[in-house]
């Protein structure tokens, strides 16, 4: 018979082999879960109130904050304030904590939290433009999108 007992060290190496082709797939798969629940994608104003966005995800939203919508607690350090997209979309977001220095009204604006059922964002994290030619690429190209729009 051309096939009979394996010898054990075939047999073994065998074994290795398996071993490591299975915990090495656990181990990817393991990274992969692990990777796709830290990813926190983007969403415009228009994508928010259009119900696009995942309601209790932790995700990121930005476009310029609307003038006259900051309004700040006096008790504590709760700031809300509207984000448009320069068109009729726009969604309200809370915050609790301290604004970056350079957050304004009339400035583009990226938040990273949670969408509520009501259509209320809450911050978790409020990052504004640094400097006067830096823009996040997510809010410009809603703000180019909206002039592309009213161009039309």
């Amino acid at each position: 018979m051309k096939f009979g007992r394996m010898k054990s060290q075939r047999r073994n190496r065998l074994f290795l082999v398996t071993f490591l082709v299975v915990f090495s797939g656990i181990g990817v798969g393991l990274t992969m879960m692990a990777l796709n629940e830290n990813i926190n994608l983007f969403y415009s104003p228009e994508e928010i109130v259009a119900g696009i966005a995942p309601v209790g995800k932790l995700i990121r939203a930005g476009g310029m904050v609307q003038n006259g919508s900051v309004q700040r607690s006096d008790v504590d350090l709760s700031v809300s304030f509207v984000v448009s997209d320069l068109r009729d979309a726009e969604f309200k977001v809370h915050y609790e904590g301290i604004l970056p220095d350079l957050f304004r009204e009339g400035q583009g604006v990226v938040a990273r939290g949670v969408l509520s059922e009501d259509g209320e964002f809450t911050a978790r994290e409020v990052l504004a433009k640094h400097d006067e030619k830096y823009m996040p690429p997510e809010v410009a190209d809603v703000i180019a999108e909206a002039h592309a729009d009213s161009k039309e």
